[in-house]
């Protein structure tokens, strides 16, 4: 026998259509957008216009070739190793042909910088980095004019000088400070601004959290200095004021950066936590800095920043191809 279901009678009266076209109940009362709000929901990331190109981004990862003018690289790759840092012109020819060389390889943007940012470096004083840093923008943007060119600058005066020398962008190591110069700078000459994560010490109570609320603050701070939204991008600061076991972990989240809506800029090539993963010197950690490339493009990054730039090249170009369906 068949047992149908009861329906008590206070319940049965108000029992409504769930449908409004059925004649339901109106919607509960909800929040609107105050005048002028914007809506706060992920949009696409648009394009951002780098020196000569414009970059679309989310169509594939862009490679940027490191070009260190510097004595003391971590990577032992500095073009002025062994010499008395005077960026003299054997200095400028050096990183134009490592320029030209990183072209043919692929890269699709380089960086320069004339201050090493590994722990313990020697700090540089403003007029020795424009020495050595704005002749080979200068003369890498004469001789590569559509290559797109940044400055790897903690100041001003540098980055300034460099954008006049050709550089179409600033990356920030600390973009993260509480001094807004760079990015008041970017916002007046309206160039890009990498605004890339880091801390005096690796003290944190919740990692990734904490990474994200920085660069949050970041680009908040960027906008109130009048830099566009377009021409902003993050960098997680993979290596900067976090330990090796940090900074593992932060390539496993390397996706939760894509909340911040913004390009993200990667840089893990030959750094030590690689080596301190393998044992191994700076030199031979390229098959680590592949597998981090690898790893980042399945994450959505924008741009890995590099010093082997046709390994990586090649790598990238097939991480693409699978996670973006991109075999160009």
């Amino acid at each position: 026998m068949t047992r149908e279901r009861s329906v008590p009678q206070e319940d049965s009266a108000s029992v409504m259509p769930a449908r409004p076209e059925l004649g339901g109940a109106s919607a509960t009362p909800s929040f609107t957008l105050p005048v002028g709000a914007p809506d706060g929901m992920p949009a696409g990331l648009g394009e951002t216009r780098i020196g000569p190109r414009t970059f679309r981004w989310s169509e594939r990862t862009f490679v940027m070739g490191i070009v260190n003018v510097t004595p003391d690289s971590f990577s032992g790759d500095g073009l002025l190793s062994g010499s008395n840092g005077d960026g003299a012109a054997n200095g400028v020819a050096a990183a134009v042909q490592q320029a030209r060389e990183m072209a043919a390889d692929g890269a699709d943007l380089l960086d320069i910088g004339g201050e090493s940012t590994r722990p313990g470096h020697a700090e540089v004083g403003a007029d020795e980095e424009v020495r050595r840093v704005v002749p080979v923008v200068r003369a890498i943007h004469e001789a590569l004019p559509e290559m797109p060119l940044t400055v790897d600058t903690t100041k001003p005066g540098v980055a300034a000088a460099a954008l006049d020398a050709g550089a179409g962008a600033i990356n920030d190591v600390w973009g993260v400070a509480r001094d807004d110069a760079l990015a008041r700078l970017a916002g007046e000459r309206r160039v890009p601004i990498v605004l890339m994560h880091n801390r005096a010490e690796p003290r944190y109570a919740n990692l990734l959290p904490e990474i994200l609320a920085d660069l949050q603050g970041a680009l908040e701070r960027a906008l109130v200095a009048g830099v566009s939204w377009t021409n902003l991008l993050v960098d997680p600061g993979f290596g900067f004021g976090k330990t090796p076991d940090q900074n593992l972990a932060l390539l496993r989240e390397l996706g939760s950066l894509r909340l911040l809506g913004r390009p993200i800029v990667l840089g893990t090539s030959r750094k030590s936590t690689l080596g301190k993963v393998l044992d191994l010197p700076a030199d031979e950690r390229l098959e680590a800095t592949l597998a981090t490339t690898a790893l980042a493009v399945a994450a959505g990054v924008d741009i890995v920043r590099v010093h082997d730039v046709r390994a990586n090249v090649r790598a990238a170009r097939i991480a693409d191809a699978v996670v973006r369906g991109d075999s160009r």
